[in-house]
């Protein structure tokens, strides 16, 4: 196994714990229920260069263990973005993590050279999970070559760390890993939601309007510790994982399985504290456990 980084050497946060984008709107949304200081840092909803309506409803629908939506990448356009919701976040002591969608490489680059904004942006977060309607409308994230293109694309427009966040949905999500990593990635998350459906036998149909969603929550934690693990076995950035993270225990495993910081996501719409609970159970178990740092649970590997 190659030896990899344990930290992300231009991004410092505070604690591993960050709060995952579309499950934690701008942030400030939570501010009245959540100390977010605590916090190590929020990705923010998905900013594209226009703005976006998204699909039409229903687009949200509770499943065993989980969560299918298909917002459809909702949000107000980057411009807006900039005037009325970075200075808010601003205010917010945690680093601030964006993440930026578009349509082709080219709509990435223009985001990430709109977004170079250091003292008010901490990172970057690439959703690849977007079609490419140049080819037809297959996701960046299902090949290597595209992948690295838009990573690409992103770091030849800013000074920020730019962190790649890969899809499930592809056969081999480690050549997308080390296609990205080869691209000039500073760091990979994983893993994006899981495609599902849910239908109404009543009305014999599916119930989502747009038929399709991602699904989230418990029910794909055991595939995105996988994910993270072969991943974290070819990758030399650091790996931040996501999937199913509920507890401060969910969140030991995918330390152990390599993971350098994790994001949560659906837990946080059920239990707007439930990131600073982690927080806490880890900081104890830690402490506990005599551990000093987050890179000495990582699992040795033959």
């Amino acid at each position: 196994m190659r030896k990899r980084k344990t930290g992300t050497d231009a991004l410092r946060l505070r604690n591993p714990v960050l709060l995952a984008s579309g499950t934690c709107g701008y942030g400030v949304e939570l501010s009245d229920l959540a100390d977010l200081s605590l916090l190590g840092g929020i990705v923010v909803k998905g900013i594209s260069l226009e703005p976006r309506e998204g699909n039409p409803p229903p687009r949200i629908v509770e499943t065993a263990c989980g969560l299918l939506n298909s917002i459809g990448l909702e949000n107000p356009g980057v411009e807006y973005f900039i005037e009325h919701r970075l200075p808010l976040l601003k205010t917010l002591d945690t680093a601030i993590v964006v993440n930026i969608l578009g349509n082709s490489p080219e709509e990435y680059g223009r985001l990430a050279a709109l977004l170079n904004l250091p003292g008010y942006i901490d990172a970057m977060e690439v959703n690849i999970s977007c079609p490419n309607v140049k080819a037809g409308g297959i996701a960046f994230g299902a090949l290597p070559e595209s992948a690295a293109e838009v990573t690409r694309a992103v770091k030849k427009e800013t000074d920020l760390p730019v962190i790649v966040k890969l899809s499930p949905n592809v056969t081999d999500i480690t050549s997308i890993a080390l296609a990205v990593e080869k691209a000039g990635a500073d760091a990979v998350s994983l893993i994006n939601t899981l495609l599902g459906m849910a239908i109404d036998i009543d009305k014999r149909r599916p119930v989502l309007a747009n038929i399709f969603g991602g699904l989230s929550g418990p029910a794909i934690k055991p595939i995105a510790l996988r994910m993270v693990w072969q991943v974290a076995e070819v990758v030399e950035i650091p790996v931040i994982g996501i999937g199913g993270i509920s507890t401060w225990r969910d969140a030991v495993e995918f330390f152990m399985a390599g993971a350098s910081a994790v994001q949560i996501g659906t837990a946080t719409l059920a239990t707007p504290d439930a990131a600073i609970q982690i927080v806490n159970g880890l900081e104890r178990f830690m402490e506990e456990q005599g551990i000093k740092g987050i890179e000495e649970l990582h699992i040795q590997r033959t």
